[in-house]
């Protein structure tokens, strides 16, 4: 199958699984208490940690080391954009770890800021103390086609900033908007120091065939792809730069959202050309970003359309915070936990709706 060719089940028939979007980003590190004090400055807290025994880590997780995690969250929003710190007693290596950009196996986690540039001048600044940052220039485009109007001081720009920091042990995409809002996403409170939002999405860089590899975000968890995929490259501004595009370089694009939240939403991208390869190093157990979960109220049929898809989920069993779920890791590589969670106290937007604010 071409890459331009139409993905199977494209939004035909979705199954209506309550998925959720991304709840939560887990990243296994090795310093914890450097990890609550990272993010915290951007206005994540701790709301609850647990412990996992080593047969029950086997059990689930297929990692014979006893786990400690931490659930974090941004303000009041629990709905989506959560991170899980996973602290193994043996982790099983560095992971993918700080490399070039777009390398395959990377994840990166998107987060909207009140201020792009005082971020990106506090990761310039730790980098020429010697900390393990790569970050890239702002860079402003008009990604939703949303300048159109006359120019002037009374017609201002209608465009997003966004940048991307790549770390030893995370990524991020930062973005700041102008002259535009969408409604449910993305909240800054003034909780957090750094002025930015729980995570509104996130992106895998995958090594696959084609994007029909990952159609069971469609057809077994009931995930809307955006659009038939889009081939991105280094003649669009905002690709060059955030992945660091050399001349001729370029990559396949698309993203899934759920029904049930505009928020949360999965990228996926397959660069065309040869890139560092550290698949092997995004597994579970390995440090870094190495997992998403969802949750749903509909487990059970959930666990049916990926035993359907012979994704090879575990059982259903309860994770280190008593939560029902299970696991399983797609053929693209990408790993999930689907958690049975009948509602949250944030409700989600699940209509996408751009307001012109001339700001």
């Amino acid at each position: 199958m071409k890459q331009n060719e139409p993905t199977p089940h494209l939004n035909k028939d979705l199954p209506d699984t309550g998925i959720s979007g991304v709840y939560e980003v887990m990243v296994a590190v090795e310093d914890v208490g450097y990890a609550l004090r990272y993010f915290e400055a951007f206005g994540f807290s701790l709301i609850s940690e647990a412990e996992f025994s080593l047969s029950s880590a086997e059990r689930l997780y297929g990692v014979s080391s006893k786990l400690k995690s931490y659930r974090l969250q941004n303000g009041l929003i629990d709905s989506h954009g959560l991170i899980r710190l996973l602290k193994w007693d043996k982790s099983l290596g560095d992971g993918v770890g700080y490399a070039p950009p777009e390398t395959i196996g990377q994840r990166m986690s998107v987060m909207m800021t009140h201020d792009i540039y005082r971020i990106h001048d506090i990761y310039k600044g730790a980098r020429t103390y010697g900390e393990k940052w790569l970050p890239t220039e702002p860079i402003a485009d008009d990604l939703f086609d949303l300048d159109t109007q006359e120019k002037g001081f009374f017609k201002r720009p209608v465009i997003v900033r966004e940048n991307a920091v790549y770390g030893a042990f995370f990524n991020h995409i930062f973005f700041q908007r102008y002259g535009y809002k969408i409604p449910g996403y993305g909240s800054i409170g003034d909780h957090s120091p750094l002025k930015t939002s729980e995570f509104t999405h996130h992106d895998f860089i995958i090594k696959a065939p084609s994007m029909a590899t990952i159609s069971y975000m469609s057809s077994a968890l009931g995930l809307r792809a955006e659009e038939e995929p889009v081939l991105d490259g280094d003649w669009q501004i905002g690709p060059r730069v955030v992945f660091d595009m050399k001349p001729g370089e370029s990559h396949w694009y698309q993203g899934f959202v759920s029904p049930n939240n505009i928020c949360g939403k999965l990228k996926f991208i397959i660069p065309t050309c040869v890139k560092l390869d550290r698949t092997d190093k995004q597994t579970i157990g390995q440090l870094g970003i190495t997992i998403h979960s969802f949750y749903t109220d509909k487990l059970d049929y959930v666990y049916d359309l990926v035993k359907a898809h012979d994704l090879s989920p575990t059982s259903i069993l309860k994770n280190e915070f008593g939560e029902d779920c299970f696991l399983f890791t797609g053929p693209a590589g990408c790993s999930w936990q689907i958690i049975s969670k009948p509602s949250t106290v944030n409700v989600p937007v699940t209509e996408l709706n751009f307001e012109l604010t001339n700001n």
